[in-house]
């Protein structure tokens, strides 16, 4: 049976000053980043996509950005004081996504390392590990990836089988990582390695596990960029071959890797259902294009009943989102409401690019380089691109799978 929690909109005097102090810096470094950048937007909503000129261009942006972010102390708000942050609670994470979404800001360069990778070493590092690798991700003066699905452990990550055998003060990595994002960018990344390659076969295949820092410039890395449905090359194939690496990166002990691993995801997994919020703002976008290039669609009673839909459903999101946020501040596990509104994400997201495509009509089909192209081709990008949102942040077959099994019908 699903029991939800009661939910408690007010913001307490804090969260009104946090957001209050927020909104005055975007007020004010907002339209200068913007001017200085001749207001462009982030191709591909806010991804690294496109050719290599405008990835280079897109990265040197969101590095700029991050920087001033960083300035006023807003790059990495969940992390604490000493460290740059602002020790944010879960209720001024919700204000800070709502103000983000509210003004468009642009992506940042080290989003893998300001939200899951930074949290991660804070929590498991050495203070040696905390002084060499914070201060990098904070001021995006060094980018990072995150690899941990495999050929045969993506949705089922304890099946990974890169090995790490130590070998003295080193450990020699052997085997493939796959679906890695911006790993072909990145200089340093985390890492998911086996280091009990007889772990699987004694059923036991969750031990064994072990984190790392790597240097993705050392010797017998390989990265190949896989060029996806939109032609971007921003996921990667890494290959290791009798690549060594020092014990000095390791994160954590040897076979805690599986604990740091749902650390890391536990993140993701709230960072993804807190994407709902700016979903309110894509369908404003698209309804306002639509007024400009094809008035006509909204007069039609079907796509009409869907905007409809679409923005219920974002609404009954927001409210799943908050419901958790009530849990965490009860003390509470924020069980099952984040795998819902995981599923609830995936949903709106395929959901809202097709939407776009019927609003837009004809012109909604021109792609990326063509000058009469709406918003630079981002719709038409987003109607083939957001099928990724299916396996993003945990497949949604398996979500279900997990939700029907402990949530709908537990075990006893």
């Amino acid at each position: 049976m699903l029991v939800f929690a009661p939910m408690d909109f007010a913001y307490a005097p804090e969260d009104l000053a946090f957001r209050d102090e927020l909104r005055a810096w975007l007020d004010e470094n907002l339209p200068k980043f913007l001017a200085d950048w001749g207001g462009d937007e982030d191709p591909g909503g806010g991804r690294a996509g496109g050719t290599p000129s405008s990835v280079a261009r897109t990265q040197e942006r969101r590095k700029d950005w991050q920087r001033r972010l960083n300035d006023g102390r807003w790059a990495a708000i969940n992390w604490p004081e000493d460290w740059g942050g602002r020790k944010a609670t879960p209720v001024q994470n919700v204000v800070y996504a709502e103000e983000m979404a509210r003004v468009r800001a642009p992506g940042i360069f080290n989003a893998n390392g300001v939200w899951q990778i930074g949290p991660m070493i804070i929590k498991w590092g050495t203070d040696e590990q905390k002084q060499r690798w914070l201060p990098g991700i904070l001021d995006a003066s060094e980018h990072w990836c995150q690899g941990f699905s495999e050929p045969q452990a993506g949705s089922d990550l304890a099946n990974l089988r890169t090995t790490a055998i130590a070998d003295g003060e080193e450990y020699i990595v052997n085997g493939q990582k796959i679906w890695i994002s911006t790993a072909h960018l990145a200089d340093w990344g985390l890492f998911l390695l086996r280091t009990d390659p007889e772990a699987i076969e004694r059923g036991a295949k969750h031990e064994g596990i072990t984190a790392f820092i790597i240097d993705m410039h050392t010797p017998g890395i390989e990265c190949r960029p896989i060029r996806d449905i939109v032609s971007d090359e921003l996921f990667n194939e890494v290959w290791f071959t009798d690549a060594r690496i020092p014990a000095t990166g390791r994160l954590g002990e040897e076979g805690q890797g599986w604990q740091v691993a749902m650390g890391t995801l536990g993140h993701e997994r709230v960072g993804t259902a807190g994407l709902a919020i700016s979903m309110a703002a894509d369908l404003r976008s698209m309804i306002s294009a639509a007024r400009a290039v094809n008035p006509d669609a909204l007069r039609d009673p079907e796509i009409r009943e869907r905007i409809a839909r679409a923005y219920t459903d974002i609404e009954y999101t927001k409210l799943l989102n908050y419901r958790a946020l009530t849990k965490i501040i009860k003390g509470q596990k924020n069980w099952p409401e984040v795998p819902l509104a995981k599923l609830q994400w995936s949903y709106l997201a395929q959901t809202l690019a097709e939407l776009a495509i019927d609003l837009l009509g004809p012109s909604g089909l021109l792609a990326k380089g063509g000058p009469d192209a709406i918003d630079g081709g981002t719709w038409t990008r987003l109607y083939s691109f957001q099928r990724y949102t299916t396996i993003g942040a945990g497949a949604t077959e398996v979500q279900k799978n997990i939700i029907a099994d402990r949530a709908l019908l537990p075990r006893k």
